[in-house]
């Protein structure tokens, strides 16, 4: 297994075509060691979004390199992305969860990604999840029953019960609260230390910067400064 699960290299990207193509990454090369917890950071424009996406093979690499996993992105067949995305872990900050299904079950298509297995194990594996995110009492309510806040613990726990080797997560404490924000980021740091998960996480959220283990700020499409911690 790789030291270095993501590899970026000379990364440009653009939006648009003609007149009104626009770049909105510059040359961006990184090296994100196994098991840390990368933040990005910058103002809204910046183009943090844009690189976990990237990153995360959820849009085309138009120019320059993303070893994911030990794969290339740029000119990968979609069926290699597929399989790349199901061994990874996203949480948005829209949550995303299906309003006609309970907590239990949102979380539980986490896991049906990978194809069947034992329903059981596959439930207490979601109830345990969601225990450890502060929702023992909540496991069958729908979303619409759900506050803010706790639709986006589903969201991580969904996101978390695969035990996915990279998490990309983009502003996932923006609707919590100060406990439960820091809740999630120590699960994604201990998931680091015991299991080798890396994380890269967007994010605006000053209560949690002190747990990076590193802080890279882009500006306009670039990094500016890359501060381990």
């Amino acid at each position: 297994m790789t030291d270095s699960p993501i590899e970026v290299r000379g990364l440009n990207h653009f939006f648009g075509t003609g007149e009104a193509r626009k770049q909105a990454i510059f040359d961006i090369n990184l090296s994100i060691a196994r098991g840390s917890l990368t933040i990005l950071m910058g103002p809204s424009g910046s183009g943090k979004t844009t690189l976990l996406t990237l990153i995360g093979a959820l849009r085309e690499i138009q120019d320059g390199s993303v070893v994911l996993l030990d794969h290339e992105l740029h000119g990968a067949p979609e069926a290699d992305l597929v399989a790349l995305r199901r061994r990874l872990g996203f949480i948005f900050q829209a949550h995303n969860l299906h309003e006609s299904l309970t907590a239990t079950q949102n979380v539980l298509m986490g896991l049906e990604v990978h194809g069947k297995g034992n329903a059981a194990k596959q439930r207490a594996a979601s109830h345990h999840m969601l225990d450890l995110l502060g929702l023992a009492d909540r496991r069958e309510y729908v979303p619409a029953n759900l506050s803010g806040g706790q639709k986006q613990r589903v969201a991580v726990a969904r996101a978390l019960v695969s035990n996915p080797e990279i998490v990309l997560a983009d502003e996932p404490t923006a609707a919590l609260d100060k406990a439960s924000g820091h809740t999630v980021v120590e699960m994604l740091k201990s998931l680091g230390k015991t299991r080798g998960t890396t994380t890269v996480m967007v994010t605006h959220d000053p209560r949690i910067l002190q747990m990076a283990d590193r802080i890279i700020t882009l500006e306009d499409g670039r990094i500016v400064t890359d501060k381990s911690q």
